[in-house]
């Protein structure tokens, strides 16, 4: 993001500043996340994060300035922060938690890998196109591509007559 938003005109120092906005509006996200998913459910409220986080990012495509940036900076890091608690607790209503460990630990090496290979792709895109759009919509389609995932889960069974036991 950095290196994309000083290749639009941003300085170095203010290109930084958009992760710090992320991280800040990260933290607001997994209080309103958290909220929303105990009173509307785990599931959907994912599904509607990972959604926007996608339309955000293929929204970076268009940002031309600091103050874009900023604006998807808020959008995308509450998001971000929002969405990500939720694996935990839709990964306890899946598989309990007795493999919780495992789930998550799964789940975390995917994002990592993920993770790992974002700045090679993002690197590869701009000498290849000189540009990030590429990557931006791939990342966009990827998110969807966790929606579609997210859409194909089982309603989970109804479970109001079951107490829950301790982790």
């Amino acid at each position: 993001m950095v290196s994309y938003a000083m290749f639009c005109g941003v300085t170095p120092m203010a290109a930084v500043s958009i992760y710090s906005v992320e991280g800040a509006a990260g933290l607001g996200g997994r209080i309103v996340y958290g909220v929303l998913a105990d009173r509307l459910g785990v599931k959907p409220v994912l599904m509607a994060g990972l959604l926007i986080q996608a339309l955000v990012i293929a929204a970076y495509t268009m940002a031309t300035d600091l103050t874009h940036f900023y604006l998807l900076a808020i959008i995308f890091g509450g998001t971000y922060g929002g969405v990500m608690p939720l694996y935990a607790v839709l990964a306890r209503e899946y598989f309990g938690a007795k493999i919780l460990g495992t789930v998550l630990g799964a789940a975390s090496m995917l994002s990592s890998i993920g993770m790992a290979f974002g700045p090679l792709a993002g690197g590869w895109a701009f000498d290849a196109f000189n540009n990030y759009n590429w990557l931006f919509l791939g990342s966009a389609l990827v998110g969807l591509g966790a929606v579609v995932i997210a859409l194909a889960f089982p309603p989970l069974p109804d479970r109001q007559d079951q107490k829950l036991q301790p982790a």
